[in-house]
């Protein structure tokens, strides 16, 4: 297959999969012209790396979570401890968004937003934290 036809199996753009493959993620093999020769395994990788991003593992996750799919003799601990940490970091950015949110709409709710100069949201952005 070529790469064109790896990008709409796997729902990756061909520039993705090129990036994976400079990076070493995935390895496919090559034509007596050079062209890149994807097979059904290729496809598999992608669509599964493509899955591991859109949950926000990073490409690092991501090689050690391929290489754990990779070896039949793995223990899935070692897969959930990678997930485990990943959604932490979730977690985290979830309650800090929150904490903004929070924040944002207090300092909404108190502006007048008015014609005045008086502004809290600007009095509150130049506050030292």
């Amino acid at each position: 297959m070529n790469i064109g036809e790896v990008s709409k199996k796997a729902g990756l753009p061909a520039k993705t999969i090129r990036y994976y493959e400079d990076i070493g993620l995935i390895k496919p093999a090559r034509d007596t012209n050079g062209y890149r020769a994807f097979s059904g395994a290729d496809v598999h990788k992608l669509a599964f790396l493509g899955r591991a991003r859109a949950l926000g593992f990073t490409i690092e996750d991501c090689r050690n979570l391929l290489a754990l799919w990779e070896d039949q003799g793995r223990a899935s601990g070692d897969v959930r401890a990678i997930a485990k940490e990943h959604l932490a970091e979730i977690e985290t950015k979830i309650a800090n968004l929150q904490g903004m949110r929070d924040t944002l709409a207090n300092l909404v709710s108190a502006c007048a937003g008015d014609d005045r100069p008086d502004c809290p949201i600007l009095n509150d952005l130049q506050s030292p934290r």
